[in-house]
């Protein structure tokens, strides 16, 4: 293996640091380019005694760290009833802990209880008030409401705001920050590189001892993110609708912020469980590259993580949809210019089909050249671009988004993209526009090596999705060996109309006001 480090040792200013180390980045990975044009790292790993498992990239070119710690957690492990719920559990982990986020977290749990039980009550009151098989309160449902709104103000007299992130400030911290997906949530944070026992324990801690507090007014923050980024945004309702009616079957079905009306009724005691049974130490990867020791970090791991008590593992998700027999159309009356997504079914992570699949998607739209851009974008028909999912735990999608030029049509633009992909399974890619896509994946994949964070990113992403730190590097050499015969092939039999399905907007009219007022009389 090659060890990845630069001997770099002029002196650099504190403010210059930074940038400086952005730019060895890019010589870092480059210098991990063995003579084969085969990236190595030397990535080092652990399981701790919980069977939290720990990978440490070492690389002393600047004295920095990141970390990010992922589990193996997403939308897709939730059901029916809890969708969005690993959305909402990872707003919570920056709500503090019983140390952190509170001046007084003994004079908290009596209000906490109070909040819990009127939340019981008011979730009762909202259950009838959504059926016509009851008789609802609405004056009861307010009164309740009321009633905790008063107990969350007194609440925030103990709360301290945002102080896991202040905290992490006041150490010379940067880009904490986490994220969440249909396959995995995760939490990463840079630092010094003397704070990294100040990080274990800090991250140990508000995994050992979490705090929900403030639980209901962050559900509403969450259900009000929904409504700007889903409901309210023409993507969003197109991408929504397009994993509904894709995926009957899977949990791809649901988005990962989930459904209104699961938000609106999950309760605080439900994503405590979800914490207990999916964050356990033997479901989560730790990820910290750059200037540090693998021994040593192994060591303050397991002195803080390495506490933490082994549960176990939750169950894998089994459900998978059958094959598609037909295409699938939905159109959705929205008030936005028209836009939509033409996708197909692919296999998950690991299939051999994965990479010919991803290189006809750079065919397509990568660069200025690529067709699709030659042949729509240049002539200002629209802007499509496509993509694979190659790194998904369940079969995904290849997607070709559209977005048409003026008074084009969505199904005009629509009818040139087909037309583009038929050219794939007739015509055989030429040598040059292979190496050229070659060319563009491979600087594409240096450029996401180019900072701690990105190797971070790559290698806890592949450990969580295949037990694989390196199935990223191997992916990246089985596309290099693609054929134009692959392409042709792996096209011909994922890109069909029986496997396909279009989701997209049609612009609804707005009323003018003298419309409106000559239909009232």
């Amino acid at each position: 293996m090659i060890n990845l480090v630069l001997t770099n040792k002029r002196g650099v200013t504190q403010v210059s640091k930074f940038l400086t180390f952005l730019t060895l980045g890019v010589f870092w990975a480059a210098g991990a380019m063995g003579q084969t044009g085969v990236l190595k790292l030397d990535v080092k790993e652990k399981t701790l005694s919980n069977g939290m498992r720990v990978l440490v990239a070492e690389n002393h070119s600047a004295p920095v760290f990141s970390t990010i710690i992922r589990f193996n957690t997403g939308s897709v492990d939730e059901r029916p009833g809890i969708t969005g719920i690993s959305h909402l559990l990872e707003h919570m982990l920056f709500k503090g802990s019983k140390i952190f986020g509170t001046a007084d977290y003994d004079a908290e749990i009596p209000i906490m209880r109070k909040i819990d039980s009127l939340a019981a009550l008011l979730h009762a009151e909202q259950v009838k008030l959504n059926s016509p098989l009851y008789q609802a309160d609405s004056t009861r449902y307010k009164v309740i409401k009321e009633e905790m709104a008063a107990l969350q103000s007194e609440q925030k007299k103990y709360v301290i705001k945002d102080e896991l992130w202040s905290t992490y400030l006041q150490n010379g911290g940067s880009t904490l920050n986490a994220s969440t997906g249909n396959d995995g949530t995760q939490y990463f944070v840079s630092l010094p590189k003397n704070r990294l026992e100040l990080w274990a324990f800090m991250e140990a801690d508000r995994l050992e001892n979490l705090v929900l507090r403030e639980f209901y007014s962050e559900r509403d923050v969450v259900m009000e993110e929904r409504r700007l980024r889903t409901e309210n945004e023409p993507w969003g309702i197109v991408y929504e609708a397009l994993g509904a009616t894709m995926f009957w079957a899977s949990p791809y079905s649901w988005p990962v912020i989930g459904w209104m009306s699961d938000l609106e009724m999950v309760m605080r005691e439900e994503v405590e469980e979800y914490f207990k049974s999916h964050y356990a130490p033997s479901n989560a990867v730790a990820a910290i590259v750059g200037d540090v020791d693998a021994e040593e970090v192994f060591r303050v791991c397991e002195k803080y993580f390495g506490k933490i008590p082994a549960q176990p593992t939750p169950p894998p998700v089994r459900t998978r949809d059958a094959e598609q027999k037909g295409e699938r159309r939905v159109e959705i009356e929205f008030d936005a210019n028209p836009i939509g997504i033409v996708a197909w079914r692919t296999p998950e992570v690991g299939h051999p089909d994965l990479p010919a699949l991803s290189v006809a998607a750079n065919l397509l739209s990568s660069g200025r050249t690529s067709r699709f851009y030659k042949n729509i974008r240049e002539k200002k028909l629209g802007n499509v671009s496509a993509a694979v999912d190659n790194s998904s735990r369940l079969p995904s999608a290849f997607y070709c988004s559209i977005t048409p030029y003026g008074e084009n049509s969505f199904q005009n633009l629509e009818e040139v993209v087909y037309a583009e992909i038929e050219k794939l399974k007739s015509e055989p890619v030429s040598d040059w526009e292979l190496q050229k896509v070659r060319n563009q994946i491979d600087a594409s994949f240096i450029r996401s090596m180019e900072s701690n964070l990105g190797i971070a990113f790559r290698i806890s992403g592949s450990e969580v999705v295949t037990g694989d730190w390196s199935h990223f590097i191997k992916l990246q050499e089985q596309i290099k060996k693609v054929t134009a015969e692959d392409v042709r092939r792996v096209v011909s039999k994922y890109l069909v109309k029986s496997n396909r399905t279009v989701v997209y907007i049609v612009k609804t009219k707005s009323e003018s006001p003298s419309s409106a007022a000559l239909q009232s009389y």
